[in-house]
């Protein structure tokens, strides 16, 4: 980082301040909207006066090295930007972002790569039609968009993300973490906290950087679900 990223961190607070105003009256999606009608890029994460964004991608991207990925997920993928990365990693791979406006963005910086593919969709009403597809799952400064962020909420969220993975399958959760006693910072490590402790995620490994926290998580098959896809049922894990 230089100091010029700390202009970054301001614009992304006036953003998210935004966001939360608008969210109160209009709802989540139009929120979204609004803010990428306004700013073409909200959180400045593709302008090259900043080198954090991409910097973070990059190094998310690096504790990846070496694997390759059939089908991948990025959950909340705004303009795309660790999904242009990822892309020699992962035959295809879907984005999904609540903001119609960020997938035609998106659409565009990706026009030259033809294994991504970038949709509208709500994170909270994923359709089931989605369940073990990928065995990569992104999650990049996503959740704490979610709203209320509860622990019911985060608990559900690991079950629902653990459903689209396929058994043994990765999750990547990546969010920022400055200090640890900031408010944004105890958010973040609730986050992590509640994917670690499900019952279907193992925690593999977990990095601490300036300023971002990573997760590597691994998708553990209940017996439930094992009885239910082997029986032909059509039940889910997030059920049990």
């Amino acid at each position: 980082m230089t100091p010029r990223d700390i202009g970054l961190f301001l614009m992304s607070a006036r953003t998210d301040a935004a966001i939360g105003r608008l969210r109160a009256t209009k709802g989540a999606r139009a929120a979204f909207e609004a803010v990428y009608s306004r700013w073409n890029d909200p959180w400045s994460s593709a302008s090259p006066r900043y080198r954090y964004q991409r910097r973070k991608y990059e190094q998310v991207v690096g504790m990846l090295s070496g694997r390759h990925f059939r089908e991948a997920l990025d959950l909340g993928c705004g303009l795309g930007l660790l999904a242009e990365l990822l892309a020699p990693q992962v035959d295809e791979l879907l984005g999904l972002d609540i903001a119609e406006a960020a997938i035609e963005r998106a659409r565009q910086r990706a026009a030259h790569l033809p294994n991504l593919c970038f949709e509208q969709a709500d994170i909270l009403d994923l359709p089931r039609t989605l369940d073990r597809s990928f065995d990569l799952v992104l999650l990049a400064d996503t959740l704490y968009y979610l709203s209320p962020l509860d622990e019911a909420t985060l608990q559900r969220m690991a079950l629902r993300v653990a459903d689209l993975l396929v058994p043994g399958g990765l999750c990547v959760l990546v969010n920022h973490y400055f200090f640890a006693i900031d408010p944004d910072s105890r958010r973040s490590r609730r986050i992590h906290r509640a994917f670690s402790l499900s019952p279907r995620f193992h925690l593999d490994c977990e990095h601490r950087k300036p300023f971002y926290l990573v997760s590597l998580l691994t998708e553990q098959l209940d017996s439930g679900a094992v009885v239910a896809i082997t029986s032909g049922h059509d039940g889910n894990a997030a059920d049990n």
